[in-house]
């Protein structure tokens, strides 16, 4: 598990890529003395297993699952990436609930600067739609956010926006984006799960 709080931004050195699948390798400086082959480590919000590691980066292999429901099969070597480690039981929960497992695939549609932040808007698939709620979580290639505004269930457009503070617009990829950029999303898992179980619950009985 994860919180959406990235520890550093590393970035892709190497990619060896296969018919169905990517082996991919993350310079990842300063995040890697408690390392281990199996451990968890999210990049750009998408949980991914080390294979082999050394004092300054590790790799992974992704599967084709991964490749389609995320942004990760568009990465080019020498591209940024938010590195966070899987949180420790005795961690903070600085940010929220994060599993490192993409809903969506998201596009930047605009970004509105000012003095001391950063307004960027994402379209959002009508799928995960329902998910997002005004001043709930949301993670944005790896960031924990909150929302601050999205539009109504009867938009034919679905969006909602992000206000950044310039330390995570310098300490994260978030401050690289442009306008078409694509992001990982990953909707708060509650919501998810609240969902299904009502899906199953029995129907009520009428007088």
């Amino acid at each position: 598990m994860f919180t959406g709080i990235v520890e550093t931004t590393g970035s892709v050195s190497a990619i060896r890529a296969g018919s169905d699948s990517a082996h991919m390798t993350f310079l990842a400086l300063g995040v890697l003395e408690d390392a281990k082959v199996g451990a968890s480590i999210a990049v750009n919000g998408v949980c991914l297993t080390v294979t082999e590691f050394d004092h300054e980066s590790f790799s992974a292999d992704l599967m084709n699952e991964t490749l389609m429901r995320s942004a990760m099969g568009d990465l080019s070597i020498g591209d940024l990436v938010n590195i966070e480690r899987a949180m420790p039981l005795t961690g903070r929960m600085g940010g929220h609930i994060v599993q490192g497992h993409v809903d969506a695939v998201a596009v930047v549609r605009s970004i509105e600067p000012s003095e001391d932040w950063t307004i960027i808007s994402f379209d959002l698939s009508p799928e995960i739609a329902r998910y997002v709620v005004e001043k709930g979580s949301i993670t944005v290639s790896g960031v924990s956010l909150t929302v601050v505004a999205v539009t109504e269930p009867t938009a034919k457009h679905q969006w909602f926006s992000v206000s950044l503070i310039p330390t995570t617009m310098k300490d994260t990829t978030l401050g690289k984006l442009e306008v078409g950029s694509q992001v990982n999303l990953e909707v708060d898992a509650i919501a998810k799960y609240v969902e299904r179980i009502l899906a199953f619950a029995p129907p009520k009985e009428t007088s």
